[in-house]
């Protein structure tokens, strides 16, 4: 029981949101409350896999700006210049690694969007706007893990007759990988048409068509909307008024930190650590609970 347990509309709004404000915000502040925010979530839902991802993130998003100030050239203080002769400023090497680390929270919170929404989530949420949507997003959503799970099988059978991915020469390898990725198409393919079928002969197709769901709008979720709205209304606020934006040319312009700054960045923060908070909050009342008892 945590957010997960929410009604899908709440978790859609809250992931639109901060997912938003990921990519949108370019003021340092904010971008690290929202990278703390998708970093801590994400190892509470996945563990210490979820650490290795995450560390894993920090250089190649340092590299991207690496690679942004190699390619971008605006600013006024030069650091170096490339082997073409083109300037490497401060200004484009430090905003090349906001876009690199915006880029990590993004995949960090993409992350938990993967283990908080189900495929029963998915057809609820689209299945009154658009059915075949929903059908191909659950039927995608499921055969992920599938595909996983049958090459691993074909390679498994394939290394009981020497042909594995991974023996051989360099050149055989090659040929092995080719022909397990041939079967696994053709596994895939009698996959979607077994599924279509078994969708057909069901009525899926058939207009007026409805669908049973265990989702309830109770008093719990309306209070969580009541704190993501105020939340975003206040984070809204600050990207009006210029809080959330600054400015790297020709010059990084840092505006000192107010106490309506640190205000709106307090909100912002709320919003991102809601999930998180929340788990943590029914996790408590759990464990007192059990004591009592």
């Amino acid at each position: 029981m945590g957010f997960e347990a929410s009604h899908p509309a709440v978790n859609l709004l809250f992931f639109a949101a901060v997912i938003f404000g990921t990519l949108t915000f370019d003021h340092p502040v904010f971008l690290l409350i929202s990278l703390l925010g998708a970093a801590a979530y994400s190892i509470r839902r996945n563990g210490k896999a979820a650490v290795r991802f995450d560390l894993c993130l920090i250089p190649a998003a340092l590299l991207l700006g690496l690679c942004y100030s190699s390619t971008h050239h605006f600013g006024m203080t030069v650091l170096h210049q490339n082997f073409i002769g083109n300037n490497i400023t401060l200004e484009s090497l430090v905003y090349g690694c906001v876009v690199g680390f915006a880029c990590a929270g993004f995949v960090m919170w993409m992350s938990c969007v993967y283990s908080v929404f189900s495929s029963d989530k998915t057809v609820y949420l689209f299945g009154r706007i658009s059915p075949r949507l929903s059908l191909f997003l659950t039927i995608g959503l499921r055969m992920i893990p599938r595909i996983k799970g049958e090459a691993r099988r074909i390679n498994e059978a394939r290394c009981a007759i020497g042909k594995g991915a991974g023996q051989g020469t360099a050149l055989q390898r090659i040929g092995h990988g080719l022909r397990i990725f041939s079967m696994l198409i053709s596994w895939v393919i009698g996959s979607l048409g077994t599924a279509s079928d078994s969708m057909r002969s069901r009525g899926s197709g058939l207009r007026g068509r409805t669908a049973f769901s265990i989702y309830r709008f109770d008093n719990r979720d309306r209070a969580l909307v009541v704190w993501l709205f105020g939340c975003i209304t206040m984070t809204a606020v600050a990207a009006l008024t210029g809080q959330t934006r600054l400015s790297y040319a020709p010059r990084i312009l840092w505006q000192p930190m107010t106490g309506r700054s640190f205000l709106f960045a307090a909100f912002y923060g709320l919003l991102c650590l809601l999930p998180l908070g929340l788990e943590m909050y029914q996790e408590f009342c759990f464990h007192r609970a059990g004591r009592k008892l």
